[in-house]
């Protein structure tokens, strides 16, 4: 049984300024005038959805991802029927709620308390039932003290808030959001994303806007990615990911340097391949915290001489991970000339969650202290760091831990002078 299915859906709009001022007839005499001196202007159509098709089963947790301008929020509000599409149709079986804009449904010279019973409404609901929810819908927004202001009083975080506690308290079938959770403080958005884990365990349909790839692969098993205002791909989330970052879409967890002459390198050493690899030594564009990953470097060596490899990881912020080279007894003696193909294995439950770009080297100590770079490309890889189940270090904890690292520590406890007779026994884990 589907909860939305979308067949064709299309959504085209004229670009350039429509002439909504002209309101009196001396505008209209004048706009005329100039229309017939001038010529009409022909205004340029796109197609911000082009053909869009899919299926979301009841319960399930669909995530939408592409770049900037994709069409993602067009999706969206031809959804919540906002506005309506040009071409196609789209069938939904529930009552939808939906947080799309800052303040969506809202009237700002109303309170606080005046809007969740405005906004209810608006989606359907009745008096009683909000009346119900009301507590629940306050405590979660974490506004209680401003609920009698105005709302054009309110920060836009504050707006957020208010409007995502409605949207997910007044239980719809069918809860659509889009990036703009990310006006919410850090904080906020853990409860957010807590409660959108709780929908989809309850059978509720979710589908979810974000360009937070660790974010909606740990929601959502699914993801449609569009491009262009199309959709070109639909599958597990791993998969998705991976194309997005594949291509024009972003680069990839391989590279390849067919050409010897046009390789990276100099007469000593040239770089033919490098690429991320799963724990199978399968190439994957996203690996999961509990897993290693390598990273596989090939290189023609050129001449005899003592080369190592050596890789830089650096995360989405810039942020220098970690520098790391073969300490292998191997590569401190000449080696003969030859392909070479060495992995470095990072272990698991080390790195966090996020996008992390990888600078792959092959170097010498032919200037003593400070090695001599043969062959370097930088941000030669990238791939994604994903979360999915299992026990990690953030334990039960629902929201992000910062930092490029997030290393699964051993802890060992005791009791000192507590009332409590249950000694606290430390528990090595075993994973």
């Amino acid at each position: 049984m589907f909860a939305i299915k979308a067949e064709g859906l299309g959504k085209q709009y004229r670009l350039g300024q429509m002439h909504s001022s002209i309101d009196t007839v001396r505008d209209h005499l004048v706009h005329g005038l100039r229309t017939l001196r001038t010529g009409r202007t022909e205004r340029e159509l796109i197609w911000a959805l082009d053909d869009v098709s899919f299926e979301v089963a009841e319960g399930e947790v669909l995530g939408i991802i592409g770049r900037n301008g994709a069409g993602k929020t067009t999706l969206l509000r031809l959804l919540s029927r906002i506005t309506e599409p040009t071409t196609g149709y789209a069938d939904i079986r529930g009552r939808v709620g939906s947080l799309l804009e800052v303040g969506t449904g809202f009237h700002y010279e109303l309170t606080g308390r005046e809007n969740i019973f405005l906004n209810g409404a608006i989606l359907g609901m009745r008096r009683s039932e909000i009346v119900r929810k009301y507590d629940e819908i306050v405590e979660f927004s974490g506004v209680e003290q401003f609920m009698d202001t105005p709302v054009k009083r309110y920060s836009s975080g504050m707006i957020v808030r208010l409007a995502f506690s409605i949207a997910a308290h007044l239980e719809p079938e069918i809860l659509l959001v889009d990036e703009v959770l990310a006006v919410g403080d850090a904080e906020f958005q853990k409860r957010c994303l807590g409660k959108m884990e709780s929908f989809g365990q309850a059978g509720r349909t979710v589908l979810f806007v974000s360009h937070s790839m660790p974010t909606i692969a740990r929601l959502c098993p699914r993801l449609i990615l569009l491009d262009g205002g199309r959709l070109i791909e639909d599958g597990p989330s791993e998969h998705v990911i991976g194309r997005y970052l594949h291509g024009d879409l972003g680069t990839s967890a391989r590279r390849d340097w067919r050409d010897p002459a046009s390789a990276p390198g100099d007469e000593w050493v040239r770089l033919r391949s490098a690429r991320v690899v799963d724990s199978s030594g399968e190439t994957s564009d996203v690996v999961d915290v509990s897993e290693q990953v390598g990273i596989e470097i090939a290189f023609d060596l050129l001449v005899r001489g003592a080369v190592f490899p050596w890789i830089d990881l650096v995360d989405e912020r810039g942020i220098h991970v970690f520098s790391a080279m073969d300490t292998n007894p191997v590569w401190t003696e000449p080696r003969d000339p030859g392909r070479y193909v060495t992995t470095a294995w990072v272990p698991e439950h080390l790195l966090n969650e996020g996008t992390l770009h990888v600078t792959v080297s092959v170097k010498s100590n032919l200037l003593g202290r400070k090695p001599w770079r043969h062959a370097e490309i930088e941000s030669a890889l990238t791939f994604q760091v994903v979360e999915r189940e299992g026990p990690t270090a953030r334990g039960d904890f629902p929201g992000r831990i910062g930092g490029p690292v997030r290393p699964l520590l051993r802890w060992t406890s005791e009791a000192l002078d507590a009332e409590d007779d249950a000694p606290l026994v430390a528990r090595p884990r075993s994973d």
